[in-house]
This record gives C-alpha cells, sequence and structure tokens, in this order.
C-alpha cells in the first residue's frame, strides 16, 4: 500500500549500544501484527539484525530498514548500529529521516553514544525525541536517568510517559491525558491515578513550562497559573518539537509490550511528516541554491543513502524520494555524473525481505536494483530538472592494518572484493603501499576491520589475517664526501668501462639533484644523463635499511672513458658503485615519518592526551576550544607512535573524542631507535626473499 507525504514518518532509531534499538524495532512490528513472532537478538531472528555477521556477535552493524504500519500512517523505522566502529549507518540514516529516537536505557543510564545521538540530530536540524527503554529490568531507575537528561540537555526535556512502581505493580503515567495505564500481556488497562506527591507536580511543571517556551499565548496562560488543556499541551509539544525547542522523554518495556502502544500513538501525532519537516535545499545544475518540497505532484527527485554490494544479490540502493513519484519507467539522471541511469527493480524493505512494489511516492523509504554508477549520497533526478542534495560527511578512518592473504594466489581476489565492501562502506578504505609493498585497510576501529576480514571470507572466499603496517622510513646523509665508481668488465669482444668521481652532499630538496662540473672532457657529456639515471635507480634503496634516499645532490666532478668500450650502462653502473662507496662514510641517517595531530576531547582528557602525546615521542603545538564543547589539543606526533591511538582515545574518552592526523614531514629518528628498525628491515627483506 502506497502512503501519501502527509501519512509518512521516517525515524531514525540511534542510541548508545546495548539500549534495546533493535528490540523495540521488533515491540513495534510485533504489536502492528507486522510479524507473528517477537525476535530477540540473543537468539538472532530479529528482523534488522539480519546480516550473518551481526547474528554471530548478537549486535547490530549496519543500518536496516523496518516499515511498520499503524493507524492509516507508515512509520519507516531506520535501525542502526549504536557501537561507535559502526557508525557509518547513523550517519547515512540522519540524512533519511525527520526524526531521531534516541533510545538510553534506564539501567545503564545516559551513555556517550546516546549524547553523540542528541549533537547530530541538533546539528542536522531534526526532530528529536528520548525513548527511556527497560524500565522493568533489575537496578533501573527511570528518574535518574531523567535527572541526567534535564542536567545534559537542559529544560528542552519535557516528560510525557513516567513509570511509577507500587504495591500492585508497575504502572504508567501519561501526563499529558492525565491517566494512568499498567499492562497485562501487553494490552493497556486504564489504573486510578496513583499518589506521587510533589513528584508529580514536579513533572507536570517540568512540561508545562516547555510547551509554555513554545507560543507566546501559551506562555501568558503559563504565568497565569492556567493549567494547559491536553489539546494545548499537544499543540505546544508537537511544535516544540517541530524547532527543537522541545525533546520529549517516553519510556516502557518493550519486551513487555509496555507502552508500545502509547509510543506509537504519540510517533504519529506528534513526529513531523516529510511534508511537515521543511524542504531540502540544494543545487541545481548551475550550482545555484534550490530548493524541493516534498510533493507528489514535483519533479522526481530521489537521494541514496545507502548502498549494498552483495555477490549474491547484486547491487541495492536505498532511496528517500524527495519529490514526485518514483516509478520503474522513470527516466533518471544522476546528478553527479550527468548520465542517465537505468533502474531495476523497485522494492520496500523490511530487514532483509524485499517487497516488489510499482512505485514509490514522495517522503517514503524504498530501494532499487542495479544502478549502475550511483554511489552513496547521489541524488537521481527527472532529465532537465537537476537537483543535487548536499553530499554527507562520514566518519574518518583512522585505524589501518596490513592484510596478509592465508592462501597463495588470493592475492589477486583482495582487491576487487575490497571494491565491491567500499560501495557499502564510505568509512573503509583499501590502498596499495609500493614503498613496503603492504595492502592497507582503514577503518573506525578494531570491531570494524575485524568484520570486513570476516565478509571477505563469507562473501568472497578470501582468508587474510591483519598485521600491524611496516612504516615508510627514509633515509638521507649528514656530510659531504667524494667517492669514485670504477666499473670494468672484459668478457671478449668489446669489454665495459666507465669511472667517474661524484661529491655526495645533503640538500633540502626532497628528490635527487644532479649536477655536473667536469672540466677537459674527463665524461663525455653524452654520458652524463646515464650517470644520472644509475643514481636516480640507486637512491631507492639506502644503505642503512633499504629504505629511499632523499635530501641527495651528487656533482659529477671527474672521470675516464675508453673510446671502444665506454657505454651508458657501463656509467650508470660506476654511478651505482660510487653511491655505494660514499654513503656509508657520508654519516646516513633514518628518517621517520611526522604528522599533524588533531585531538577533540573533553575538557577532563585534555591533560591525559597531552602526557600521551609526550609519552609517544610527540610535541604539544597547544591546545583552543573547539565544537560540540571540545577541546582541540594538537601536537606533532611520530607515525610510528600512531597506530593504536583509535584504540587509546575511545577508551579514554569513552567514545566521545575524535582526532584527525595527516603527514607533514621526515625526521631523523632517534638513534636509540635505529637498530631496531634497521634489523626488522633486514627481517623484512629476508621474509620477502624466502616468499619468492
Amino acid at each position: 500500500m502506497n502512503y501519501t507525504q502527509e501519512n509518512i514518518r521516517n525515524l531514525l532509531l540511534t542510541g548508545h549500544a546495548g539500549t534495546g534499538k533493535t528490540t523495540l524495532v521488533e515491540s513495534l512490528l510485533y504489536y502492528t501484527k507486522g510479524t507473528d513472532r517477537f525476535g530477540r537478538v540473543e537468539d538472532g531472528n530479529t528482523v534488522c539484525d539480519f546480516d550473518p555477521e551481526e547474528v554471530k556477535r548478537k549486535a547490530s552493524l549496519s543500518l536496516a530498514i523496518a516499515p511498520v504500519e499503524y493507524s492509516g500512517t507508515k512509520l519507516n523505522l531506520i535501525d542502526v548500529p549504536g557501537l561507535f566502529d559502526f557508525e557509518l549507518g547513523m550517519h547515512e540514516g540522519i540524512e533519511a529521516a525527520e526524526s531521531v529516537i534516541i533510545c538510553i536505557s534506564a539501567r545503564d543510564g545516559l551513555k556517550v553514544g546516546s549524547v553523540k545521538a542528541h549533537e547530530l540530530a541538533k546539528k542536522h536540524h531534526k526532530s528529536a525525541i528520548i525513548y527511556v527503554s527497560n524500565v522493568d529490568v533489575e537496578n533501573a531507575d527511570f528518574y535518574k536517568v531523567f535527572e541526567e537528561l534535564k542536567t545534559e540537555f537542559g529544560p528542552s526535556v519535557c516528560p510525557i510517559i513516567v513509570p511509577v512502581e507500587q504495591a500492585g505493580g508497575r504502572v504508567y503515567l501519561n501526563l499529558v491525558r492525565m491517566k494512568a495505564y499498567s499492562y497485562v500481556a501487553g494490552e493497556a488497562r486504564e489504573v486510578p491515578m496513583p499518589s506521587f506527591g510533589h513528584r508529580l507536580d514536579g513533572l507536570i511543571a517540568a512540561m508545562s513550562e516547555a510547551v509554555a517556551e513554545t507560543d507566546e499565548t501559551l506562555m501568558e496562560k503559563y504565568f497565569s497559573g492556567e493549567a494547559f488543556t491536553q489539546e494545548e499541551l499537544q499543540r505546544g509539544i508537537k511544535a516544540g518539537i517541530k524547532s527543537g525547542a522541545i525533546t520529549p522523554v517516553f519510556c516502557g518495556a518493550a519486551t513487555r509490550q509496555e507502552c508500545t502502544d502509547q509510543l506509537l500513538h504519540y510517533m504519529k501525532h506528534l513526529m513531523p511528516s516529510p511534508a511537515e519537516a521543511g524542504p531540502v535545499v540544494g543545487e541545481n545544475a548551475d550550482g545555484e541554491t534550490v530548493e524541493r518540497e516534498c510533493d507528489s505532484t514535483g519533479p522526481l527527485a530521489a537521494y541514496v543513502f545507502k548502498t549494498i554490494a552483495d555477490p549474491f544479490i547484486g547491487k541495492l540502493s536505498y532511496v528517500k524520494v524527495l519529490s514526485g513519484v518514483l516509478k520503474a519507467d522513470s527516466p533518471l539522471v544522476n546528478s553527479r555524473t550527468g548520465e542517465s541511469e537505468r533502474l531495476g527493480k523497485l522494492l520496500f524493505l523490511k530487514g532483509k525481505k524485499q517487497i516488489d512494489t510499482a512505485q514509490i511516492p514522495a517522503g517514503d523509504i524504498g530501494a532499487l536494483t542495479k544502478l549502475a554508477e550511483t554511489k552513496t549520497g547521489d541524488t537521481l533526478c527527472a532529465p532537465g530538472k537537476v537537483f543535487k542534495a548536499p553530499r554527507p560527511n562520514f566518519p574518518i578512518p583512522t585505524l589501518s592494518m596490513a592484510l596478509k592473504v592465508k592462501q597463495k594466489g588470493d592475492e589477486s581476489k583482495i582487491s576487487g572484493a575490497l571494491s565491491r565492501l567500499m560501495e557499502e562502506d564510505c568509512t573503509l578504505l583499501y590502498r596499495m603501499n609500493t614503498e613496503t609493498t603492504q595492502q592497507i585497510i582503514s577503518g573506525l576501529g578494531e570491531q570494524h576491520l575485524d568484520a570486513v576480514v570476516s565478509k571477505l571470507k563469507s562473501k568472497f572466499g578470501v582468508e587474510v589475517e591483519l598485521t600491524t603496517p611496516r612504516i615508510a622510513y627514509r633515509e638521507s646523509l649528514r656530510k659531504k664526501v667524494k667517492a669514485q665508481g670504477r666499473h670494468k668488465k672484459q668478457s671478449g669482444g668489446h669489454g665495459q668501462f666507465g669511472d667517474v668521481w661524484i661529491e655526495f652532499e645533503p640538500t633540502d630538496c626532497e628528490s635527487l639533484v644532479f649536477e655536473e662540473n667536469v672540466f677537459g672532457g674527463a665524461v663525455p657529456k653524452n654520458f652524463f644523463p646515464a650517470v644520472e639515471k644509475g643514481l636516480q635507480e640507486a637512491v631507492k634503496y639506502g644503505v642503512l635499511a633499504g629504505y629511499p634516499l632523499v635530501g641527495l645532490k651528487a656533482t659529477l666532478v671527474d672521470g675516464s672513458y675508453h673510446p671502444v668500450d665506454s657505454n651508458e650502462q657501463s656509467f650508470k653502473m660506476a654511478a651505482k658503485i660510487a653511491y655505494k662507496s660514499a654513503l656509508p662514510q657520508a654519516g646516513p641517517v633514518l628518517l621517520e615519518p611526522i604528522g599533524t595531530l588533531k585531538a577533540y576531547v573533553p575538557d577532563n582528557c585534555t591533560g591525559d592526551v597531552m602526557g600521551e602525546a609526550n609519552k609517544r615521542r610527540g610535541r604539544v603545538l597547544g591546545m583552543s576550544r573547539a565544537e560540540d564543547g571540545l577541546q582541540l589539543v594538537e601536537a606533532e606526533m611520530p607515525v610510528a607512535e600512531m597506530h593504536d591511538f583509535t584504540t587509546y582515545l575511545r577508551s579514554l574518552t569513552q567514545g566521545r573524542g575524535y582526532f584527525t592526523f595527516d603527514f607533514a614531514r621526515y625526521e631523523p629518528l632517534p638513534a636509540n631507535l635505529e637498530s631496531k628498525v634497521i634489523e626488522e628491515a633486514k627481517k623484512f627483506m629476508v621474509r620477502g626473499a624466502e616468499e619468492e
């Protein structure tokens, strides 16, 4: 059944890991008879955690869609992971939703993941509500959590449904209706209002104050001491949710179906539809700012917010139709490439279940098959009506590991397999480091990369292991030296003869600087290029550990030649001999890569980060205030000391902090570390020779 944009709600379910997001989806589906059984994460049979990796790990790893049909309204629930290593799902889903449901456990309290979800909702100007889950478990304390919410988010926090524990069992107070309900087998029964004393007065006051802030008339009524009617409360709360002035708080016990009915009611009546959320601001073909209203009669525009690239089911593109109606025969142009796209099937999704549809109307979410060139973040539009929605900013991968193939012959498969995985995971990077001859993958953390390894095996049949990447060191010299290179070879007939004297000295230029200062034709000019070519090949390998040599100036000053036996190859070899002879005498030194670290951390972590930077041989450059109430600590750090910094910072800040790290330059490696690096380089060369 197709719904109009007024009767659609797109809701992102997010929050810290373990707060019950996937279980809440199961509860909503089961209550509305969208499923015939209540799935459990522990049993691996939920609608949204359908990937084998999710079943194995008992946790959500990627975004999933579960539409719920309730009272003439379609609620597209977008369930995303709470684990920080898989936060891509949250950033994908926020682009498709008008509203965000932030889940918080009544037992565990407000955690960093839920705070970050609230910040993301504010940044993207999305309506948000808070759902306090697991009020039925041991050690749950809703009111402690509510105080944490008031402290963290301020007076915008507005209680709507709260639990009360009493002798006859737990009841839920609906502060809008001013009624109390108990639940038996998921069915609500109205019960007398419990005696709740001053706490009830405080909750009503908190709700009334938040509602009064949304309208001048309501503010006047509030200050006059009059109580709001149920209609005024609901109208004020809805307006406050849309403007961001109110963040309502609900609660429930999803596994017992307690308050599931009331949450559904308010999701329909309080949360904005795509039509109410306002137009999407983007660009036309000329780069001019334009707006697209969510209107089925408007020009077609569909935003691709997620891509699945599976070797078995093919490519699947999750789309939200911004305007117009998407049909199987709709002519489409990719606004990024300017090329036409041919549609495959049109689908609605419920977890892994695909439901064929003839069309996807404005405001709704669906999926398209077999789009050839379309990627996540692209906008598909009608020809001649180009519209580009803003491209999303995804988290930057900060943990890099080297891949080592377990089965010989699988090396060639890796590139293709990872290309497919990178199509669906914008936080995964892959590159070949030609210097260290290692294949490097980068992701958001250890669990992220571990999941990638598992997918390589299960989906593409490639077994790999992860190892610490080698560092691309450099070598240089500190002293000026002069050396002879003499190459002479006689093997019957024409021989080989080349003789050069070259001065080697340090220079600030990274690449080789070659000059000649030869008098009297000691070396004919036509052999100068051969000498330079020999040196260019020689500097690829230093004399300490075989790393490339930089900062070298070589001046050809003298030499000799044979009129018959001298040729280009002879002088090329002579140059290499001079290089190998001179460099050990020129004070060779190892250089290590240095990068600029920008770490964004809470105030109470700045001292620890600066101390850690010093411990890792870094130099702290300074500290300043950053966005989101964080502090920015800047430092210069050796690349060799940064490998596990992702894990360290996440542990220190409990996931609140993040960082960027960019290469800056090379600096001399401390002398006390040279022997270890040289020894490792020798081991690598021996291993490489054995593998060959």
